[in-house]
């Protein structure tokens, strides 16, 4: 049984804001079940965040049928979630250590929250770029080690 769950769901859909909701409604229908109630939020919120950059800034100057996959994988202590998109490669860590570093309270600022949600609401948070695509991973803890 614990194989079965193990195994990545995917979902692609085209470079459009109004599929956030087709993506947030495949993610409730293959994980409410799996995934503590308190965290279930937490996740949505962080996949949310996610999509949406994907969209606006990596997708912003490519067609609408640029695909971006999403991939969950249920593992035995976390959830792992990938978004791989088609956009430039830009350098994540810095990006988002400026964010950090930033005297005044940054979820005031109309740029950078939803790398600010992504950080406070995971546990990992990475982005990689393989095969022409960016990769943003992000893995929740289920339990405490």
């Amino acid at each position: 049984m614990l194989e079965q769950l193990r195994k990545p769901r995917r979902i692609e859909v085209h470079t459009d804001l109004s599929n956030l909701e087709k993506v947030l409604i495949w993610f409730e229908k293959n994980h409410t079940s799996l995934v503590p109630e308190n965290l279930l939020w937490q996740c949505k919120t962080a996949l949310a965040e996610g999509f949406t950059n994907a969209v606006r800034h990596a997708h912003r100057d490519l067609p609408d049928s640029t695909p971006i996959e999403i991939e969950v994988t249920l593992e035995e202590r976390s959830l792992e979630m990938r978004i791989w998109d088609f956009g430039q490669p830009f350098d994540f860590e810095s990006k988002l250590q400026s964010i950090l570093q930033e005297t005044f309270e940054p979820l005031e600022k109309p740029n950078g929250r939803g790398l600010i949600f992504m950080h406070r609401l995971t546990d990992e948070l990475s982005y990689t770029r393989t095969d022409r695509r960016n990769c943003l991973f992000m893995r929740k803890k289920m339990v405490d080690d």
